[in-house]
């Protein structure tokens, strides 16, 4: 899953969606999960040798430059107007924090169990919504809520009998923060154009990473790292892109079960790069997080919060 990701923000754009749109939306939003596997999974690689900042330097560069190649054109100078700076302000620190959380977090557990735990994330906001925003949240919705904790529980197995021990706290840090993205990306997405808040969160993690890459700049690395934290950039901006393609033509109800592929994909990473398979309690765990979401999806359409579809058009 994208980590602070806004990408459903742009849904409202759409005017509506067909069969054939869909369907095409639901393959673009595998092949981004693909993508954000491998972003994690090239995360973890480099994290033992990259120096924090300045991974997070390269990976904001290339997202704020691409995104303002692609919406300054389109937008002019209306992509920067907007009402609410502070805001904006807010969502860049709170898009860093949950960065960090997850490079700290890749960089002491494997990629499988450290993408479930991460996609607990609409789960918490469920949560935040009935307590934050007192939005009414059904019996059965708290129940998901209660299925997704239980597999992180069954992965963090605070015991201690995990055996990536306290560093799977980590990803609690990231899906909170997250969480907070989430809830001020709510309050802006009234006023905001989503193309300005996407591209103002961008230059502020650049801004902020900047101030200390001089102190933390590693020239002497090797050329495996610095190809990695191209990958990074590369695999963040096309993922991004596809999964607002995505959700352009597919409304985010009917997306977010094949989202949970994620997991699938950074488990493979985990297989392939570092011959780590979860054992068998991570695996159930795994499988009731990504239930819980499947179905918290499915409710969703079952409540018909969903666009009806136009008559079918390339």
């Amino acid at each position: 899953m994208p980590i602070g990701s806004s990408e459903s923000d742009i849904v409202s754009l759409a005017s509506g969606y067909t069969p054939r749109g869909m369907l095409a939306g639901i393959g673009l939003a595998i092949a981004a999960t693909a993508c954000f596997a491998t972003l994690d999974t090239t995360t973890k690689f480099i994290s033992a040798s990259v120096p924090l900042m300045m991974a997070l330097w390269v990976r904001y560069a290339s997202q704020a430059v691409a995104t303002t190649l692609v919406a300054l054109p389109a937008r002019g100078k209306a992509l920067l107007k907007t009402a609410n700076p502070k805001f904006q302000l807010l969502r860049g620190l709170l898009l860093m924090g949950s960065s960090m959380f997850a490079f700290f977090s890749l960089k002491h557990m494997p990629v499988g169990e450290f993408t479930a735990i991460v996609m607990i994330a609409p789960l918490v906001i469920t949560v935040l919504a009935a307590i934050v925003l007192h939005e009414k949240v059904s019996v059965l919705r708290w129940l998901l809520v209660l299925m997704g904790f239980a597999g992180t529980l069954l992965i963090i197995r605070p015991s201690g009998a995990s055996s990536s021990g306290w560093a799977v706290l980590l990803p609690l840090g990231l899906v909170s923060t997250n969480a907070a993205f989430q809830i001020v990306t709510s309050r802006l997405a009234r006023t905001e154009d989503p193309l300005t808040m996407h591209f103002y969160t961008g230059w502020v993690g650049t801004l902020l990473s900047s101030l200390m890459l001089p102190f933390v700049w590693a020239a002497n690395l090797p050329w495996q790292a610095w190809a990695g934290m191209l990958l990074m950039g590369l695999m963040g901006c096309v993922g991004h892109f596809m999964l607002i393609l995505g959700y352009s033509r597919t409304p985010a109800a009917i997306l977010t079960p094949y989202l949970y592929a994620q997991i699938g994909f950074a488990m493979l990473g985990g297989w392939l790069i570092f011959s780590h398979l979860p054992d068998t309690w991570s695996l159930t765990g795994i499988a009731l997080i990504a239930l819980s979401g499947a179905a918290g999806a499915w409710l969703t359409l079952r409540e018909g919060h969903i666009p009806s579809r136009q008559a079918d058009q390339v």
